[in-house]
């Protein structure tokens, strides 16, 4: 991967032996490896088998789960928040669960609508809840830094899966609660 940074650099007419760009490409693979560390974990090892028996049916959410991801069309950044809701069915997670699975997501190049839809799976094979509710808001940088240019534009996707796509109620609880 550092060579071909290396090539990036020189193909835009850098010169590899400036004293700012000496270690770059060294750097920028270490960078663009962590950014993408999310191939290298899996479900069960991020969770942890962190699932316990609850007698507790009422609505779970977790919101403002802050994440920064990479396009896969430009590689460039998109950055927000998630808020994540399930309806237990004997499970419950951990919090600090929720975290760990956005962020196994979002370490890999992505599109925000996938990356909704992995998370909100990816509770409901955990804890096999009745349903499953998960809302992302996000600012990409390749809308904001290339084409059209628009520095307040964000965009939001939704998930739902179970007793949140069928029970309007149980959707509408969960997106009052979240915030715009």
């Amino acid at each position: 991967m550092q060579q071909s940074y290396e090539k990036i650099l020189t193909a835009v007419g850098e010169d590899l032996q400036r004293p700012g760009l000496k270690d770059t490409p060294l750097r920028a693979a270490k960078a663009f490896s962590y950014l993408t560390s999310g191939y290298t974990q899996s479900l069960q090892e991020v969770t942890n088998d962190a699932v316990f028996p609850s007698d507790n049916r009422e609505m779970v959410l977790v919101k403002n789960i802050e994440f920064y991801s990479l396009c896969e069309h430009h590689l460039l950044p998109f950055y927000g928040r998630v808020h994540i809701a399930y309806l237990p069915e004997g499970h419950v997670l951990g919090l600090s669960k929720f975290a760990r699975i956005t962020e196994m997501f979002a370490r890999r190049l992505q599109i925000q609508e996938n990356l909704t839809q992995q998370i909100a799976e990816a509770v409901q094979e955990v804890t096999q809840a009745r349903g499953v509710a998960v809302v992302i808001d996000s600012a990409h940088m390749c809308m904001m830094m290339r084409g059209v240019q628009k520095q307040s534009s964000t965009t939001r996707t939704v998930s739902f899966l179970g007793e949140f796509k069928t029970n309007q109620e149980s959707k509408r609880e969960f997106l009052q609660a979240v915030p715009d």
